[in-house]
Order: structure tokens, then sequence, then C-alpha cells
């Protein structure tokens, strides 16, 4: 899990497995696989960061490079 902002300044966890896409549109949305949307205070780099390190933390992937597209 990752601790996200809401954009009315509350943290929420959200399972980092479950995120498909995240975009900014100026804010950043993240999509999970059900289709649910979340706007978050986040910068795309920044829960692009997160997920990263949770999936280091729990060891899904020895390495993962989440370079730019």
């Amino acid at each position: 899990m990752i601790t996200v902002t809401r954009l009315n300044g509350k943290p929420f966890l959200v399972n980092a497995i479950y995120i498909e896409t995240i975009e900014s549109f100026p804010d950043t949305t993240i999509t999970l696989l059900n289709g649910k949307k979340f706007l978050v205070c986040e910068s795309e780099d920044e829960v692009r960061k997160r997920m990263e390190d949770f999936y280091r933390r729990v060891q899904i992937l020895g390495k993962i490079d989440f370079g730019e597209d």
C-alpha cells in the first residue's frame, strides 16, 4: 500500500498493485484496474516513486524501472 493525499488534504492508502495508470490533467489522477479513479495532490513522479519503493519493499520485482515513455 502507498499513502497518497486527496485534494481535500486527507491522506489515504491505495494498493499499488491495482494501479493501472497515473495521469496529470493537471491534477494527478490514479486509475485502478477496476476503473475507479482518485484525484490526488502528489505529482505523477511522486506517485511513481512511491510505487517503485512499494514494489521493492515487498520484493515483487528485484529491479524495476518506471522510466518515462
